[in-house]
């Protein structure tokens, strides 16, 4: 579904081309940012750093997982045959680690994602970056981001991509 903003921005594109003399030879680009994002040398090698960065603590995250089923296991297991104040403490310690568990992984999420975003920002700066110089050097009137259709011939997707890898 198309956004008031998408809306308002094809609208305006629409009454742009509408009003260009005939015949004026209009170059149009397009720029596919999900794939860019997604496969550009830049963005492998953003996510490769960020689960480097991010594995140790994803393990203690996992090893702390394993600990608290190990207890629950224990507890449904011998749970019967305890005594009552060894059962009560059991279940006051797997409650205690899950409830250090949740926030552990919630500050985790918190910091992966502002790394994450992080990255995203300055790929993002970069990619815009080498879109307007390849509109400048290749005389593009238009570059957009969004669009219905796209004929292969207008997508420069592999171009961004190229002019970001080398850097």
């Amino acid at each position: 579904m198309m956004s008031f903003k998408q809306f308002a921005l094809s609208l305006m594109l629409a009454t742009a081309f509408v009003a260009m003399p005939a015949g004026a030879d209009t170059k149009i680009g397009f720029v596919n940012t999900e794939r860019l994002l997604r496969e550009a040398p830049l963005s492998v090698a953003a996510q490769k750093k960020l689960e480097r960065e991010f594995a140790g603590r994803d393990q203690e995250l996992q090893k702390r997982a394993k600990q608290a089923r190990d207890l629950q296991a224990q507890l449904d297991k011998d749970g019967v045959t305890m005594s009552d104040s060894e059962r009560k403490t059991k279940e006051r310690d797997l409650a205690n680690l899950n409830r250090e568990l949740q926030r552990q992984g919630r500050e985790f999420r918190e910091d992966l994602n502002l790394r994450r975003n992080e990255e995203l920002g300055q790929i993002q700066e970069r990619a815009r970056r080498a879109i307007q110089e390849i509109a400048r050097t290749e005389k593009y009137d238009l570059i957009v981001e969004q669009a219905v259709y796209v004929d292969a011939k207008s997508d420069i997707t592999d171009r961004v991509m190229k002019a970001l890898g080398g850097k």
